[in-house]
Order: structure tokens, then C-alpha cells, then sequence
């Protein structure tokens, strides 16, 4: 039966013991740098559009992000079991064909989403709500499996730390990049409706083309070569979330990561002009914050291998929390602030770059209790945690706007400036603490339990004689 399996996978040898090529995990990084050049531009960007360019309310700018982050939410587990149950996988794979066609997709959503038409601010509710929520479907549809191909590239623990590292530094040489230069270029335009949609479609062409060096360096190694047995249907998919209990605890510290890391990002923009004086000073500031984050990607392969995923997470997350504790308390000076911060990126890359790995593993995990292989389903399912959280932070940033009195392009009173460094330092500090008591006490795949499970399937998938 050639390389057919007891339970329909195959798996190239060097998936599991042999080391993956540089130039694969530069390729593969190079996704997220595709992905941080749309997704990105939303999180920093948007709700200053809204509230400042738009004319939008800051509370009616929260309901946006609250409603079409949930929607998005709903629609991925969704995109991901209609992913896992495609019967005709071409050559190019289960997962790498949707970078290509998705992300020029995405691209053009991502434009739409910057354009404020001419109409009452009714019509720009209903604009931005309906753009925003065709942009979350796109992105889906190249976020999930661009996040379940990390799953079929290798089972290596310590190669996939490596390559969640590299999908770490592509994320955050995106988020560096589109930091530093999208407001000067922004404000080279004298009517900033025009140079929002601008500079976003040129954002998003860089994006595209990162996603395409991704899918020509990447090779899917643990190919499914059937569709799950079961039915699809709302039941299968609850199932596979609720009996895969790594999942359910990854979840639950993500919805705390990803809104302290989204409010960070949010609230930068108004700490710099308002507390600071200086909208302009963001782009500096960035340069050093998140370029020194890259410390944290570089030493997180040897954290892992040397402390393990848990409690390299753990670390990262303590590091944050004082951090942030620290620069909310002191006085807001642009050198302080930004070594604090500096020390508080580095801290927090490192849980998020190890995320990444903690996805791969709980689909061997899930492989391992239910005998079927849902890389999309399952990441789509991880993915509804982070779209919730986003939803969450965008809809705190803008209720925590208007309940600090935030007024647009005006001087901000001094209780609002306290407000609004609190929204950037005390809440990511407090979400980051939950997170590292979740991950630190609930979180039991251990490395040492994933690689007995690695051990075990691959004994499933010997070839039948």
C-alpha cells in the first residue's frame, strides 16, 4: 500500500527528526510579515480613522470593532472545517494555495476598509461596519491556513519553536515597518482621507508580496490524504474544541494576551500625541520598542530549549507585567517611557512567539485523542480566541477613550491623559498577570508529554504491510 497509513497521514522523515532549512524558516516567517502588513494597519490605525478622519464617535467606533471581531470570530471555525474537508488537494498542497489567491483578496479589503465616503455619519457607521466585517472573512480565509501550516511542516519540538520564533520576527518586523513609516507618510497628504486608502494599498501590495515568497519556500510534509470521517456540522466542530482541553486553556490566556498586546498597539498613538505632545514621536518611539522586541525572538529558541514552552511563556509574561507596572506609575517622560516599554515588548514577543508552537502541538494532541487530523479546524478554533480578543480590545480602547472624555484634536484635560496611559500600560499589566496564572497552572502538554504523543503517532502511521 506504498506510503498509506493506519490513519490516512503521511509523513515525510525530516517532519519529525531532521532540521528544517534556514531558507524555509525565513520563507515561512515572511507569511506573517505578509500577514502584519494588512492585519497590522487595522489594529494601529483604524480606530484613529474612525474617530479622527471618519468623524465616528469613539463609542460607536468600539461597537464596530466589538461586532465585526465577533462575527469574524463565529466565521473561523467555520472557514476552518470547510479547509479540512476539501476532498481535492492539489500539488501545492492543503494550506499554501490560499496564500496566493487570499492575500490579494485581503489586500484590496484592506483599502476598503480606510475609505470614508461622503455620507451622513449613519452612512459611515453602515459603511465601516459592513467593510470591516467582508475584511474579517478574507482575512480568515488566509490567516487560518497560513497558522495551520506550521502544523504539516514539521512535528520537531525544538524545529518548531525555531520556526515560531521566525513567525515571531515576521509579525514583529511588520508591526516595526508599518509603525515607523505609515504616519509620516500619512501626513505627507493634505487631505488625510486620501492618504489613509493610499498608503494602506501600498502597505498592502508588500503584504502580498511576502505572502508569496511564503508559498514558494514552504513544503507541507504531514499531508492528510483524506477529509475527517465525521460529518461536518456545528456538533463536530464544538466537539473537537471542547474534548481538546490544551486548547480550551490556550484560549483562555489568549483572549488575556491578545487584548493587553491590542490596546497597547491602539493606545500608543494617542499616548504620543496627547500625553506626549508629539503625534510624530509614535514612529520613533516604535523604532526602539519594537525593535528591541526582536531580542526576545532571538533567544526564544534556546528559552525553550532550555526551560521548555511553559515556562519560556511564563517568563516573558512576568517581564511584561513589571514593566508595565513600572511605566504606568512613573512620570511620563519619552526616554523612560520608551526603555520601559522597550523591556515590556521583549517580555511579551516571547509568549506570543511561542503560541505559535502550542498550536502545533495541541493538533498532534488532538490528532492523538480523536484519531483524525483537524489542522484548520483546530487553529480556526484558536483563532476565534484572538479574534475575541480583539474584538474585546477594540472595544475597551474605544469605550476607554470616551470614558476618560477623550475629545478628537483637541488638548486633552489632565484626568484623560491619566486615562489614557492607564488603557496603554495598567490594563495590559493586569490582562498579562491573568494570563501567566492561566498558562502556569492549567496549561499540563508539557514538551516532555508532547513528544510521547509524537512517539505514539508515529507508530499509528507505519505503513501497513
Amino acid at each position: 500500500m506504498g506510503v498509506a497509513t493506519l490513519k490516512g497521514v503521511k509523513a515525510e522523515e525530516n517532519a519529525i527528526d531532521g532540521k528544517i532549512s534556514l531558507k524555509e524558516k525565513i520563507s515561512y516567517g515572511m507569511g506573517d510579515f505578509g500577514n502584519g502588513f494588512m492585519f497590522d494597519l487595522g489594529q494601529l490605525y483604524l480606530l484613529k480613522f474612525f474617530t479622527d478622519v471618519a468623524g465616528i464617535p469613539a463609542i460607536a467606533a468600539a461597537g464596530i470593532f466589538l461586532v465585526s471581531k465577533l462575527f469574524a470570530a463565529i466565521c473561523d471555525p467555520i472557514v476552518g472545517s470547510s479547509i479540512d474537508y476539501r476532498k481535492n488537494i492539489g500539488k501545492n498542497g492543503k494550506f499554501r494555495p490560499y496564500l496566493i489567491y487570499g492575500s490579494l483578496i485581503l489586500a484590496i479589503l484592506t483599502v476598503f476598509t480606510f475609505i470614508s465616503p461622503n455620507l451622513s455619519v449613519t452612512g459611515k457607521l453602515i459603511y465601516a461596519y459592513a467593510s470591516y466585517m467582508i475584511w474579517g472573512i478574507g482575512y480568515s480565509f488566509v490567516n487560518i491556513p497560513y497558522g495551520s501550516l506550521g502544523a504539516s511542516i514539521t512535528q520537531n519540538t525544538i524545529e518548531r519553536a525555531s520556526l515560531s520564533s521566525f513567525r515571531q520576527a515576521g509579525s514583529l518586523g511588520a508591526l516595526f515597518v508599518t509603525s515607523v513609516i505609515v504616519m509620516p507618510l500619512i501626513v505627507n497628504f493634505a487631505n488625510p482621507s486620501v492618504g489613509f486608502p493610499v498608503v494602506m494599498g501600498i502597505m498592502s501590495i508588500i503584504g502580498v508580496l511576502a505572502f508569496i515568497v511564503c508559498f514558494r519556500g514552504t513544503k507541507e510534509r504531514i499531508i492528510s490524504q483524506a477529509a475527517p470521517s465525521e460529518k461536518l456540522s456545528v456538533g463536530s466542530v464544538v466537539k473537537t474544541f471542547v474534548s481538546n482541553k490544551p486548547l480550551l486553556v490556550l484560549v483562555l490566556m489568549t483572549v488575556f494576551t491578545i487584548s493587553a498586546y491590542n490596546i497597547k498597539s491602539a493606545m500608543l498613538i494617542y499616548f504620543a500625541q496627547y500625553n506626549l505632545g508629539n503625534v510624530e514621536l509614535m514612529a520613533y518611539m516604535n523604532f526602539i520598542i519594537i525593535g528591541s522586541s526582536f531580542i526576545g525572538v532571538l533567544f526564544l529558541p534556546k528559552l525553550v530549549k532550555r526551560f521548555g514552552k511553559r515556562k519560556t511563556a511564563m517568563i516573558g509574561l512576568g517581564i511584561s507585567v513589571v514593566a508595565d507596572t513600572i511605566n504606568f506609575i512613573a512620570p511620563s517622560n519619552v526616554y523612560l517611557f520608551t526603555i520601559l516599554a522597550s523591556i515590556a515588548f521583549i517580555g511579551i514577543s516571547i509568549p506570543n512567539g511561542v503560541t505559535w508552537a502550542f498550536v502545533s502541538d495541541i493538533i498532534d494532541y488532538g490528532e492523538w485523542t480523536s484519531g483524525e487530523r483537524k489542522e484548520g479546524t483546530t487553529y480556526s478554533l484558536f483563532n476565534f480566541s484572538r479574534k475575541l480578543a480583539q474584538s474585546l480590545s477594540g472595544f475597551l480602547s474605544g469605550v476607554g477613550l470616551a470614558v476618560v472624555g477623550y475629545v478628537p484634536n483637541v488638548v486633552q484635560t489632565v484626568g484623560t491623559q491619566i486615562g489614557i496611559k492607564a488603557l496603554l500600560c495598567l490594563y495590559p499589566a493586569i490582562a498579562l498577570a491573568i494570563a501567566m496564572l492561566i498558562i502556569g497552572l492549567m496549561y499540563k502538554l508539557t514538551d516532555k508529554k508532547h513528544e510521547q504523543i509524537v512517539e505514539e503517532l508515529q507508530l499509528r502511521h507505519q505503513p501497513l504491510e
